[in-house]
């Protein structure tokens, strides 16, 4: 949700501006100051207060600009003291890689400030997709966030499937490693169901969906698509490790989503280039492409 202050009226180089900023497009435009040199290596930012106010937008969200902008190199928060510009990023504009699990709860969370929110997902488990959403939903519940709607599609692998992974090392054609895959799907989908019913239900958001679909294919990448304007690409990496099968520990082959690298890329105002929004929009036609054409509905229960 953006907050405006009242009786204010934001401004940039001294033009009025709208106050419906999120902190994704407050991150750009700093991210564009320093670039440009209007804030120089070692300079100090304005203060958090000051920001909120040109901007027209409430601390909190000037916080998780500034916290994005940190976690790209651009700037160092101090405590209790403006950010400071860090000298020039080796990649201006561009930023790490993260793990999964670090870095799709603080998108979710600054997607949730959208009045409408979209997320498809594309993946082996919707795993880390349902543990990524608790942050984001710990917003809507402190009334830090307010979208009106919610709408999620789950693209996950056919149970009747015959996928590569997981297997036993020793035994590729033992069955029992995708029964247990089958069973953390089942799982996860219950309780993303329960957790959007559980936002509604409480009246706090009006309008919520979500929709799961199978296609018959081992997937060795995971993707997001949040608000269709960002995609979180990741690709899975195949390590062996040991799981509880059948009351003892086997050894397989398996991937582990919630520690794969995303990329992240934007078709948004912070886009950094034409080939960034143009591999977003390529992402969402190849899910939409998989989405409308061989994906069969999963059900509940």
């Amino acid at each position: 949700m953006v907050e405006q202050l009242p009786n204010s009226t934001p401004t940039l180089y001294g033009r009025r501006v709208s106050s419906q900023r999120t902190s994704g497009t407050i991150a750009a435009t700093i991210r564009d100051r320093i670039t440009s040199a209007v804030y120089a290596p070692g300079d100090s930012l304005p203060t958090g207060s000051d920001l909120a106010a040109e901007f027209g937008v409430s601390p909190r969200i000037i916080r998780t600009a500034l916290t994005v902008l940190d976690a790209e190199g651009f700037v160092t928060r101090g405590r209790g003291a403006p950010a400071t510009v860090n000298p020039r990023p080796s990649t201006p504009g561009s930023p790490a890689p993260q793990a999964a699990g670090v870095m799709l709860p603080d998108r979710l969370r600054v997607a949730f400030e959208a009045e409408h929110v979209t997320i498809d997902s594309f993946s082996l488990t919707a795993e880390t997709l349902l543990d990524a959403l608790a942050y984001a939903y710990q917003g809507v519940r402190a009334r830090e966030l307010a979208p009106q709607s919610i709408s999620l599609r789950v693209l996950v692998p056919a149970a009747d499937a015959v996928l590569a992974l997981p297997r036993l090392i020793d035994d590729p054609n033992d069955p029992r490693p995708l029964d247990r895959l089958h069973g953390i799907m089942h799982t996860c989908h219950g309780m993303l169901a329960m957790g959007l019913d559980s936002l509604k239900d409480s009246h706090l958001v009006s309008d919520v969906s979500l929709e799961l679909r199978s296609v018959p294919l081992t997937p060795m990448h995971k993707l997001y698509l949040l608000n269709g304007t960002e995609s979180l690409v990741g690709y899975y990496e195949v390590s062996q490790r040991s799981v509880p099968i059948g009351g003892a520990e086997e050894e397989i082959w398996d991937v582990l989503g919630i520690e794969a690298s995303l990329f992240r890329s934007s078709s948004g105002p912070d886009a950094r280039d034409e080939q960034e929004a143009t591999f977003v929009r390529a992402s969402a036609r190849w899910f939409e492409s998989l989405w409308s054409s061989i994906a069969r509905p999963v059900t509940l229960g």
